[in-house]
């Protein structure tokens, strides 16, 4: 069973392979997959969007274990989701909402059984780190198939936290949506579907600029800007071999908008 790990940890400390290496000592034979570790400090809109745009290409039953924590020590909820494509360990702050289509959650528990953190030290849990001292042994434990029922209380699908992200909204050939996350190019991917783009005939308006719709970056001159399909599945702005996010000086968030020609 894969593990795949997300967070905001960054490689220059050793956070990240300390959770490696309290897995190993509970599961060693677990495939450990590092799915990124460069979401910017606390940005649970990024590791939504990097866990939504990866994990239909890891394999079925595939433990997603997101340690993007702004509230690490508080009253905020420690959970495993289970899903139709495997399980989410991680706090319950928004950060698996990419994952949690209302038909996606099986069953969901909060992780209240210190009998699955961490091991000889469970009297001495972090307030800070508890991607080591609690998400990383339960994602080995459920590796080893230990049942969720093991790990927690049940909770309801209602208590699951889901960050909000307005879908798109539509007007006959015209279509507005926003951005919803600007990757490490500066491309602008918004919350406008492939769906919407067919046959390529179109335009985009992002702050006051009408930008062509054209199938690949190479389409437009160098610095121009352009949309196209990206390889998510959204209507993103891109400029060839520039960065959109700085050519139009807007945030996540901003509108877009997509009209059929």
């Amino acid at each position: 069973m894969a593990i795949a790990l997300v967070t905001d940890f960054g490689l220059q400390d050793g956070y990240v392979g300390t959770m490696k290496g309290v897995m190993a000592a509970i599961a060693p034979q677990a495939l450990v997959i590092d799915l990124s570790h460069n979401v910017p400090p606390q940005d649970l809109w990024a590791g939504r969007f990097c866990l939504l745009s990866a994990a239909p290409y890891f394999p079925p039953e595939t433990i997603f274990v997101g340690v993007v924590d702004p509230g690490v020590g508080t009253n905020r909820q420690a959970i495993v989701v289970e899903l139709n494509q495997g399980y989410f360990v991680g706090p319950n702050n928004g950060l698996g909402s990419g994952l949690f289509a209302d038909d996606a959650i099986i069953a969901a528990v909060e992780l209240d059984n210190p009998q699955y953190w961490r091991s000889p030290l469970r009297e001495n849990l972090s307030h800070t780190f508890h991607g080591r001292d609690i998400f990383a042994p339960v994602a080995a434990h459920l590796s080893l198939g230990v049942p969720l029922s093991k790990l927690g209380r049940p909770l309801k699908s209602a208590e699951i936290i889901r960050l909000d992200v307005p879908p798109y909204q539509s007007n006959g050939k015209s279509y507005t949506g926003i951005i919803q996350h600007i990757d490490h190019f500066g491309n602008l991917i918004t919350t406008i579907p492939n769906t919407v783009c067919a046959n390529n005939q179109g335009q985009a308006t992002l702050a006051g600029q009408q930008i062509p719709l054209v199938c690949t970056y190479g389409d437009v001159p160098k610095n121009h800007p352009c949309a196209l399909v990206g390889s998510h599945g959204w209507l993103e702005i891109s400029v060839n071999q520039g960065n959109a996010q700085h050519f139009f000086q807007v945030q996540r968030g901003a509108m877009v908008q997509y009209q059929i020609c």
